[in-house]
Order: C-alpha cells, then sequence, then structure tokens
C-alpha cells in the first residue's frame, strides 16, 4: 500500500516530506507533491514531516478527499515524465527566483498561512 498526498497541500508544498523520504519517491505535481506509487517503500517517514497533516496512507484517506488517490497515482500510468522534487532547501530558494518553478506555483496558489 502506498502514501497520498492529499488536498491541504495545495497551496503550501513544503518539501519537509521529499527530505526524509529514502527513495526520493516525491514528484511535482501541478498544484501537490505526489507520491509515485510503485517507488513508495510504505515506510510512513513523511507523515509526521508533512506541516499540513496532508500524507495518508491509501487506506486511510479521509472521505472528502478519496479522489487524491487517483489524482497521485494517474499521474505515472503510461510514459509520465514528471520533475523529481526537489529538497525543501532548493524549494526555498527558487521560491525567490522570477520564473523559477516554485516562484510560478506561489504565484498561481496562493500560500497557506
Amino acid at each position: 500500500m502506498t502514501y497520498v498526498v492529499a488536498e491541504p497541500c495545495i497551496g503550501v508544498k513544503d518539501h519537509a516530506c521529499v527530505d526524509v523520504c529514502p527513495v526520493e519517491c516525491f514528484y511535482e505535481g501541478e498544484d501537490i507533491l505526489l507520491i509515485h506509487p510503485e517507488e513508495c517503500i510504505d515506510c510512513g517517514a513523511c507523515v509526521p514531516e508533512c506541516p499540513v497533516n496532508a500524507i495518508f496512507e491509501e487506506s486511510d484517506v479521509p472521505e472528502q478527499w478519496k479522489d487524491y488517490t487517483a489524482k497521485n497515482a494517474d499521474p505515472f500510468k503510461g510514459d509520465s515524465n514528471l520533475p523529481k522534487s526537489p529538497t525543501r532547501e532548493k524549494w526555498e530558494a527558487e521560491r525567490a527566483q522570477e520564473g523559477s518553478a516554485a516562484n510560478l506555483y506561489y504565484q498561481k496558489y496562493t500560500p497557506k498561512t
């Protein structure tokens, strides 16, 4: 069973979860981080690191976010070419760089406070 990133990640993309993942199975989705279901080793190291409690075991995803299970898995079907998620330090450094992925993300998605 894999882990799933749900709605609370939108506007946050903290990347602390990326830093603790021993197999680097996080990828950049448009609005949330994504966990590759075939690369995830189900260790759960990412769960306590998420500051907004957006990561759940697939069988424990709350009812209101069940559609995020498919949203996490579907991008990896076929020839997906999603970028690996950078470390939190790199993501935060990019945030100030005009036109970078992190900068554009926070222009599109209002950061949660």
